[in-house]
């Protein structure tokens, strides 16, 4: 099974206020709720919250991820409901809907 980690040009990111030049750069918080089943309970939901600085409408990093969980993951996925946080100003959300 291959891990997954965020893109190499994104890997950066992680030293200091990197989070403040990506908002910057057209970025939002992205927050995924991600409903799936695993094959031994297929009755049973359960939860998974992925986070991360995607843009939106087309949340490269987020399909990245789907890419990598139905590719090696083995709980099936049910629903993904996706809200994003504008950059730098009040506290409004956007919530998408697509499927996956």
């Amino acid at each position: 099974m291959e891990l997954w980690t965020p893109s190499s040009d994104l890997d950066s990111r992680f030293r200091g206020d990197d989070d403040l030049k990506l908002q910057l750069d057209g970025h939002h918080l992205t927050t995924a709720e991600i409903i799936y089943a695993l094959p031994d309970y297929p009755r049973v939901l359960q939860t998974y919250i992925w986070q991360d600085y995607d843009l939106a409408p087309r949340f490269p990093m987020l399909n990245r991820f789907i890419a990598f969980w139905q590719r090696d993951i083995e709980g099936r996925l049910q629903r993904v409901t996706v809200s994003v946080r504008e950059a730098l100003g009040d506290a409004h959300f956007t919530f998408y809907a697509d499927e996956f």
